[in-house]
C-alpha cells in the first residue's frame, strides 16, 4: 500500500500576513498582502511559502491557506461526473469555481436540497442571482457572509445560494431583540467587523451600493457580517442613474446618490454611518415618517437621524464625518477601519480617552436600557410608519436641491447648548419642502 503524503502545511504568520483579497475567481487572482495595503499580487514563491505553506501532494507553496489550487482542481475535475445540477449553466458556473478557486472558502459546490434538515424561510434575497454569487467569490474574506453553494428547492424548481447561518440575524433584529444591554466596548468591535467587511469590498476595487442594517448579519460568536451583495459592483462602472432610478434603503443613502450621481466608496461611507448611528443610538433611521420624495429633500438640505446624547463624543464625531453632505469630507473606508481598530484597543486601556467615554456613556445606556425593558413591557411594542420602508426599492426623485450640511444654512437658527442635535432634529413643512422644490428646479448643479 502507497505511503500517503505527509502534511507539509505550516501556519501562517498572521502577524505579516492578515488577510486576502482577490478581484475574481475567472480572471487572473489579485490578491493583498495586508488588508491596511494596496492591493498587490503575491508572486514571490517565498512570500507564498511563509504566508501559506507547502503542499503536502507537490511540494509546491499554496495558493491560499492551506490550499493548493493545482491539486484541488484535479480532484473536483476528477469529480465531476459524480454530480448535476441538472442545468448546464449552472454545473459550469460551479466548476469554473471549483477549477480556480485559490483558498478554501473561493469555490461553489452543488448541495442536493434533501440533504438539508429543518429548512426554515428566513428571506427572498437581491437582485441579481448570479452576481450576487460571483461578488461573494470574487471577495471571499472574513466579515463576508459566505457562500457555500447552490441548490434547487424542489417544490418551486428556483435556485437557490447557500450562504453561512448567523444564529441573531441582521443587525435591526439583533439591536431589537436583544435581552441585555450592549455596551460600546462590544459596540466598537462590532463595527470594526463591519468596517473590515466594508474595506475587503473597497479593496476587490467595489462598491456594495445597498448598505444598511438589514444587509449585516450577526451570528452567536458575536461576530457581524456583510450579506446581500446582489448589488454590488466595480467602483468604476458608470450607470445612468438619471433615467433609470437607484435601488436602496431611502434612510441609507447619500444624498449625491438620490439626485442620481455615480455610486462611490464614498456613498458607502456615507451609509455606514448612519448604521452606526443606528447601531449606537439603538434607533431605526427615520422610522416615524414616510420614506417619500420630502425625506429625500430634508436628507439633501442636511437632516439625518438623531444622535443620541449617551453616545461618545469621539463615535459621535466620527457619524458625522462619514454622513457629511460632502464627498471629499467623509473619512476613506481604510480611515474608518483604522480608527475603530484604534479605539478598539484604546477600550481596554484606562489612559485612553475612547476608554473614558465609554465608560461615562455606558453608565446612562445602561440606565436607558433598563427603562426602555419597563416601558416596553407595559406598552405595545414600537411601530414603524406605515409608509417607512426598510428594504431596496426602485426611487427615481427629480431635481432634488444641492446635498448640505445643516450649517451652511443660514436660515436655521440654532440656539441649543447642543447644536449638533438641535440642527439633525430639524424638521420641514411640506410648504417649506414645496418651496425648495421649485427653487432647486433653477438651481440644479
Amino acid at each position: 500500500m502507497d505511503e500517503k503524503p505527509k502534511n507539509l502545511w505550516e501556519e501562517a504568520d498572521t502577524s505579516k500576513y492578515q488577510a486576502y483579497v482577490t478581484t475574481s475567481t475567472i480572471n487572473p487572482t489579485i490578491e493583498s498582502e495586508n488588508v491596511d495595503e494596496k492591493i498587490v499580487y503575491i508572486e514571490d514563491l517565498e512570500k507564498r511559502r511563509q504566508a501559506y505553506g507547502i503542499c503536502g501532494e507537490c511540494n509546491e507553496p499554496g495558493t491560499g491557506f492551506k490550499w493548493c489550487q493545482p491539486c484541488n482542481a484535479k480532484r473536483f475535475k476528477d469529480n465531476f461526473k459524480n454530480w448535476t445540477s441538472g442545468n448546464k449553466d449552472i454545473d459550469e458556473f460551479i466548476q469554473q469555481s471549483q477549477l480556480n478557486a485559490v483558498h478554501y472558502t473561493n469555490y461553489l459546490e452543488w448541495i442536493p436540497f434533501e440533504k438539508f434538515q429543518n429548512v426554515t424561510y428566513i428571506a427572498e434575497g437581491g437582485f441579481d442571482f448570479i452576481n450576487e454569487i460571483k461578488s461573494h467569490l470574487q471577495i471571499y474574506l472574513s466579515n463576508i457572509v459566505y457562500c457555500y453553494g447552490i441548490t434547487q428547492d424542489p417544490n418551486n424548481k428556483e435556485y437557490l445560494m447557500v450562504l453561512y447561518y448567523c444564529e441573531f440575524g441582521n443587525l435591526r433584529n439583533y439591536l431589537n431583540k436583544s435581552k441585555n444591554y450592549i455596551n460600546y466596548k462590544s459596540k466598537i468591535d462590532y463595527l470594526q467587523h463591519i468596517a473590515r467587511g466594508l474595506l475587503n469590498i473597497h479593496n476587490a476595487k467595489k462598491v456594495h451600493r445597498d448598505f444598511h442594517s438589514g444587509n449585516i448579519l450577526v451570528n452567536n460568536s458575536y461576530y457581524s457580517f456583510i450579506s446581500d451583495l446582489g448589488m454590488c459592483q466595480p467602483a468604476s462602472i458608470k450607470q445612468s442613474v438619471k433615467e433609470e432610478g437607484i435601488h436602496g434603503v431611502l434612510p441609507y443613502m447619500a444624498p449625491e446618490v438620490l439626485r442620481g450621481y455615480q455610486y462611490t466608496k464614498a456613498a458607502d461611507i456615507y451609509s455606514f454611518g448612519i448604521i452606526m448611528n443606528e447601531f449606537l443610538s439603538e434607533e431605526i433611521p427615520f422610522n416615524d415618517i414616510p420614506h417619500d420624495e420630502f425625506l429625500a429633500i430634508k436628507i439633501c438640505k442636511g437632516l439625518r437621524p438623531t444622535i443620541s446624547k449617551d453616545v461618545p463624543k469621539l463615535l459621535k464625531d466620527l457619524i458625522i464625518k462619514c454622513w457629511d453632505a460632502e464627498i471629499k469630507n467623509r473619512p476613506t473606508t481604510k480611515e474608518v477601519y483604522q480608527i475603530l481598530n484604534e479605539w478598539n484597543d484604546g477600550a481596554n486601556s484606562q489612559n485612553s480617552e475612547i476608554y473614558f467615554q465609554i465608560k461615562e456613556c455606558d453608565k446612562i445606556g445602561e440606565e436607558k436600557f433598563k427603562n426602555r425593558l419597563n416601558e416596553h413591557k407595559c406598552k405595545k411594542s414600537f411601530q414603524t410608519h406605515p409608509q417607512a420602508f426598510y428594504t431596496s426599492r426602485l426611487l427615481n426623485f427629480k431635481n432634488l436641491p444641492k446635498p448640505v450640511n445643516f450649517s451652511d444654512l443660514s436660515s436655521f437658527q440654532i440656539s441649543s447648548a447642543n447644536p449638533i442635535s438641535e440642527c439633525l432634529d430639524v424638521q420641514l413643512s411640506e410648504l417649506e419642502l414645496n418651496e425648495i422644490c421649485q427653487d432647486s428646479e433653477h438651481n440644479i448643479e
